[in-house]
């Protein structure tokens, strides 16, 4: 992902979410310990992720699907491409967190072998208030 990609992320983060990424926190990504995706078909955005580096660990901050690309396999190809990555560069695993409410996105979690290891309270705001979040890990073998 790059600057010229953030129009048409951006016009997916306002589709798809609440309380989107503004384009601001997208720039303060552009960082060597930051991995940015993008996943195309065609010359059509079908989704993104964000993924920061921090010690052995692969923290996925945003991952996003194309509304017309969901439920077609594309958020769990994007998911393992993750997972690999991460593998290939050192990293000991992936930790996410996830809205409680998202049952959709829990459950692939779940099918991909993430493990839920806590719950972060009032984390993700809310249309009212603040919602609490799953905090998720998938364990990763050396490569």
């Amino acid at each position: 992902m790059e600057d010229s990609d953030f129009p048409a992320v951006l016009d997916m983060e306002r589709r798809s979410y609440s309380h989107p990424w503004t384009e601001s926190t997208f720039q303060s990504c552009l960082l060597p310990n930051y991995r940015l995706w993008l996943l195309l078909d065609g010359d059509a955005l079908a989704g993104y992720a964000v993924v920061c580096y921090q010690v052995d660990e692969a923290h996925l901050l945003n991952i996003c699907i194309a509304p017309n690309q969901r439920r077609r396999g594309a958020g769990r190809w994007l998911l393992r491409h993750i997972a690999a990555c991460a593998a290939h560069d050192g990293m000991a695993m992936v930790l996410l967190e996830v809205r409680v409410s998202n049952l959709n996105a829990i459950g692939l979690y779940a099918s991909e072998g993430f493990q839920e290891i806590g719950e972060r309270p009032g984390y993700y705001p809310a249309v009212q208030g603040r919602e609490n979040a799953k905090v998720m890990k998938l364990t990763l073998a050396a490569s």
